[in-house]
């Protein structure tokens, strides 16, 4: 009863969020609650939501200071000298300007977002791409790829995951640190062989005649909270805010709250400046939060209940126990093809925690689905969904139909992501 119970709530949560019929904090709230009390748990559902948040909230309490971490140092000015000096860098030589985008797209990534990456990354580039005559295909597809292999500990897959299976970033992200290499390094491989090609192409292979210049020009609003002078103290200061994070020796959620006082006390001094600069970025925060309380009323009614655990029993039965090490294995080639039938939430909250207590019944542990899921789920696979509104925006900033950019795109990002599954292998982090 249980585990049908379970999968209903699941099948109708998809259902909700996918066909639009609920927003993702209206099913992940309702559906549960409704299936609690169908299931005869009464005023215990209460408590289930209240333990299920109670878990979420040093996760989302990370998210809402990383969003805002990022949002400061960023109109700060801390990452204008660097898009200045990779424009000056790459000059007109398609073979740098290609792997130059990736370098900009993947530095303009650091706070998490794919829609800021896209809004900065192409816009700076797209003149260059369009003077030189370089196919705009291959500027979408860079920086898809380079904001796609990104998964940092505060990017919303990895929130998403580490709220759905409760178990610390660190912990999923960590390992992970040498295989992210290895994908960037695919990365910067691909970029240089795009940009070799369309030298060869366009017959620039000595770049574009003397006095090219190409600047990226600020607007004035974005002139007048630029703070030129503390470039090299919000650099060490965001060095140091990751270091200690990604070392576990303080919660991440400590390390970006400290982190954001002391960008606030830093470039904006004055109170007010301090209110609109934190008021700038609170959508995007609140957004975001309000999805994992959300969440942890899912998990936390799903498991707290018994369902989740009567749904993997019943599928244990199904799973041949010799196959159970592959799982990671098999989810890390899948999951970047889900990317285009799941939206994240969907994926992440609905589907992630069945797997992962299927793959715990058999042996095997839930930080292995958590890590596969990560390699193409909404990661490489985030810019080619149609099911996320960053596949519209960056075919849309890039001019070009978003069927050639998923057609172009499509098999780069799968490429990255079954490499960096088979790095996992490699590394022992998946067995075989």
């Amino acid at each position: 009863m249980l585990a049908l119970l379970g999968l209903t709530t699941i099948v109708l949560l998809l259902a909700a969020i996918l066909t639009k019929k609920m927003s993702p904090l209206v099913a992940l709230i309702a559906i549960p609650i409704a299936a609690a009390l169908i299931g005869g748990f009464g005023m215990e559902t209460s408590k289930f939501i209240v333990g299920g948040i109670t878990k979420i909230a040093p996760v989302a309490g990370m998210f809402v200071f990383a969003i805002l971490f990022f949002g400061i140092v960023t109109d700060a000015g801390m990452l204008d000298p660097v898009i200045n000096g990779i424009l000056r860098l790459v000059g007109s030589r398609p073979s740098r300007i290609v792997p130059g985008t990736a370098l900009l797209a993947l530095l303009i990534h650091l706070d998490g977002s794919g829609a800021v990456t896209f809004l900065v990354t192409i816009p700076a580039m797209l003149p260059l791409y369009t003077r030189l005559g370089i196919d705009k295909r291959i500027l979408a597809c860079v920086a898809s790829l380079a904001a796609g292999v990104n998964f940092l500990p505060w990017t919303g897959p990895m929130i998403r995951a580490s709220a759905a299976l409760h178990i610390p970033v660190s912990s999923i992200f960590v390992p992970l640190i040498p295989v992210q290499l290895a994908g960037l390094a695919f990365v910067f491989a691909t970029s240089w062989w795009l940009g070799r090609k369309e030298e060869i192409r366009l017959g620039l292979r000595g770049g574009a005649p003397a006095g090219f210049t190409h600047t990226h020009e600020l607007t004035e609003a974005e002139k007048l909270i630029r703070r030129p002078q503390n470039f090299w103290i919000n650099i060490v200061l965001t060095v140091i805010v990751l270091g200690v994070m990604i070392s576990g020796k303080i919660d991440p959620v400590v390390m970006f709250m400290v982190g954001v006082v002391l960008a606030l006390m830093i470039n904006y001094p004055n109170v007010d400046q301090q209110r609109a600069r934190v008021d700038a970025h609170a959508k995007a925060a609140l957004l975001m939060a309000s999805i994992l309380f959300a969440a942890g009323v899912f998990t936390g009614i799903m498991s707290q209940s018994g369902m989740l655990s009567a749904m993997a029993k019943t599928a244990v039965g199904f799973v041949p126990a010799e196959l159970a090490s592959h799982i990671p294995a098999v989810l890390g080639v899948l999951s970047m093809p889900l990317s285009m039938l799941f939206d994240p939430d969907s994926f992440y909250f609905g589907v992630l925690p069945v797997v992962a207590e299927v793959s715990h019944m058999l042996g095997v542990p839930p930080v292995q689905v958590a890590q596969a899921a990560l390699l193409g789920q909404m990661t490489t696979g985030f810019p080619v969904s149609p099911l996320t509104p960053a596949t519209f925006l960056v075919a849309g900033l890039a001019g070009i139909d978003l069927a050639d950019h998923q057609k172009y795109t499509f098999k780069f990002l799968f490429a990255a992501s079954l490499l960096m599954t088979v790095a996992c292998i490699v590394i022992g982090i998946f067995p075989l």
